[in-house]
């Protein structure tokens, strides 16, 4: 089981910046890949970037090279920053694992909105 505390999300003015946090209950070395989705109303859950427990990274193609995610093994910690935000980010941000036995576990969710 993992669980997660969020933080981060928020009101922002378009081309602002935001930076989410999701740290872990579990040492991250057991987990293969940590990430972030968004679901945005009336929409389905979309992947905004994971990074692997070797650094490798992940990001939707709409949003590579302006949401950099990292991770702190030290702190259970991974981070999203997300730079020029757009009115079409306003959602619901999900951090979300998966073990190396394939088990994917979410957070709660933690709201971004994004005001033109």
């Amino acid at each position: 089981q993992v669980q997660f505390v969020e933080s981060g999300g928020g009101l922002v003015q378009s081309g602002g910046s935001l930076r989410l946090s999701c740290a872990a209950s579990r040492s991250i070395f057991n987990i293969y890949t940590m990430g972030w989705y968004r679901q945005a109303p009336g929409k389905q859950r979309e992947l905004v970037a994971e990074i692997t427990s070797d650094g490798t990274t992940y990001y939707a193609d709409s949003l590579k090279g302006r949401f950099p995610i990292s991770r702190d093994n030290a702190k259970n910690t991974v981070y999203l920053q997300m730079n020029s935000l757009k009115p079409e980010g306003t959602a619901v941000y999900y951090c979300t694992a998966v073990l190396v036995d394939a088990r994917r576990y979410w957070g709660q969710g933690t709201q971004v909105t994004v005001s033109s």
